[in-house]
């Protein structure tokens, strides 16, 4: 039944993205950079695609800044190795995107190893031409 449900999901998932809006596909790829530039730690991608009234809620409780977000990262304080989606769900209002997720995480938090499964929720605004994540939310869902 997994495996149907597997199969069934790969042939779908690329016909639901199709059917995004043009706003919907730009934030999500965004949201994907900076996935990605976090594994890598592009921190010239996270300063473009991070607002600067970013508040950064992580699942343990803690709260950054886009600066202390990404010193934390350069510090090595905060690293990730892999960052994979599971689900999102998007929602435009104007100029505001909401997306809802699940993800997995495997990182290193001041030495210790994380293997997290995470249900998040981030806000972006468009600023200009680009999307700004101004906002996330996250907690652990249990494995």
């Amino acid at each position: 039944m997994k495996f149907i449900l597997l199969v069934f999901g790969l042939l779908v998932s690329p016909f639901l993205y199709a059917q995004r809006s043009a706003a919907e596909k730009a934030v999500l790829a965004v949201e994907q950079q900076r996935f990605d530039a976090q594994v890598t730690r592009n921190y010239a991608v996270l300063e473009n695609v991070l607002g600067d009234d970013l508040v950064y809620n992580h699942s343990n409780g803690l709260q950054d800044t886009k600066e202390s977000y990404i010193q934390a990262l350069k510090d090595g304080k905060q690293r990730y190795e892999a960052i994979g989606v599971q689900e999102q769900k998007i929602q435009i209002h104007g100029n505001t995107a909401i997306i809802s997720g699940i993800c997995l995480v495997r990182a290193t938090n001041n030495g210790q190893t994380i293997n997290s499964k995470l249900r998040y929720l981030d806000v972006y605004v468009k600023k200009g031409p680009q999307w700004q994540m101004v906002a996330w939310q996250s907690l652990k869902l249990p494995d």
